[in-house]
């Protein structure tokens, strides 16, 4: 009690009934739980000083009306509390409509908030915009930046300029990756940005010490930079089985890299001995790069059918990255459905 007189020295001469009560029923009414009461008014205890039926009602209000659940509004306030004391007009709102000026649907912001809501903090002016112009002067093209946000919304409150710089230099002196190729890698792990060099190294001399050029490594990397966050003994074990088992050479891995990113037992191995079993022989991509519905198809099809361009990556399974991004089997979908989706694991 003595902490939160220090901090609201005002809660002193406030009335319980007139003025404790009301904030404290009005939390309990937006879902957070009693015995997190204490702790969000401690964390901000100006919510005791704010009127019910302005700020506070309109952020709620506001949030919900762009997609945010009611029900997470509760679980936001016990870890964002401040986002009540915005006002919707000058700092809210500005923020919302910048992120769907970029790219971002509504219904993914909305996402992004309930399990981060700290986002709704980030300054505009002083930390969300020129982060965003320095992922353009870094080469990061400007159609992928709502995809980008998606999957790692923390990195606009990263000190970005000094991250990137240190990152690219590393690419550039460690893996003969250039600014272009950086830029790419970017685009489609945005986390790598927060990797530690011990992290990016292990994966990549492991590949070295198979026998892959570290010209090709680069390449695997650029084309599937979620390499750099696989655990190295699981890469071993699906090498293994792909040289002692399939027997083939190393160009198919630096074609297809994504490889490494499937489960050897969910998904590469019985898939691999179906495919054996039938007597068919296909690239990797052809029976790793599909769900399990359209493997069926192509198993039982009177003819293999040829591959076509699609997405430069689709991630086989889960794989344990800072912000634990997944892409799953789903194919049809739209731009804005495979951003949704990139938030819902955020």
């Amino acid at each position: 009690m003595g902490e939160f007189v220090k901090k609201y020295p005002q809660v002193l001469h406030a009335s319980v009934v007139v003025e404790l009560v009301p904030v404290v029923r009005f939390l309990r009414g937006l879902d957070v739980e009693k015995q997190d009461i204490g702790y969000v008014l401690m964390k901000y205890p100006d919510l005791l000083g704010f009127k019910l039926e302005g700020t506070m009602s309109t952020s709620v209000a506001y949030l919900v009306s762009i997609g945010v659940n009611p029900r997470d509004i509760g679980p936001m306030v016990t870890q964002y509390p401040y986002f009540l004391g915005m006002r919707v007009g000058t700092m809210i709102k500005p923020l919302v409509e910048y992120l769907v000026s970029l790219g971002l649907p509504k219904k993914v912001l909305a996402r992004m908030f309930e399990k981060r809501a700290y986002i709704i903090g980030y300054d505009l002016e002083e930390m969300v915009k020129p982060n965003v112009d320095c992922l353009v002067s870094f080469g990061v093209r400007k159609e992928a930046l709502a995809s980008i946000i998606a999957q790692y919304p923390q990195m606009l409150g990263l000190p970005l300029k000094a991250k990137l710089s240190t990152q690219q230099y590393i690419f550039n002196l460690k893996l003969k990756i250039d600014p272009e190729g950086f830029a790419r890698v970017i685009e489609r792990m945005p986390q790598v940005i927060s990797l530690g060099q011990n992290v990016i190294m292990k994966p990549v001399d492991f590949l070295l010490g198979r026998g892959i050029s570290a010209e090709d490594v680069a390449k695997m990397i650029v084309k599937c930079p979620q390499l750099l966050a696989l655990q190295v003994g699981l890469m071993k074990n699906s090498f293994y089985f792909f040289k002692s088992e399939m027997g083939r050479p190393l160009k198919e891995l630096v074609e297809f890299p994504e490889y490494f990113t499937y489960g050897l037992e969910s998904r590469i191995k019985p898939r691999y001995q179906r495919l054996q079993h039938k007597g068919i022989r296909s690239s990797l991509s052809w029976f790793l790069n599909c769900s399990d519905q359209r493997f069926e198809e192509r198993l039982y099809a009177d003819y293999i059918e040829t591959e076509i361009q699609g997405p430069s990556f689709v991630m086989g399974g889960k794989l344990d990255l800072p912000g634990n991004q997944m892409v799953s089997d789903d194919e049809d979908e739209s731009d804005d459905e495979i951003l949704y989706r990139r938030t819902v694991s955020l």
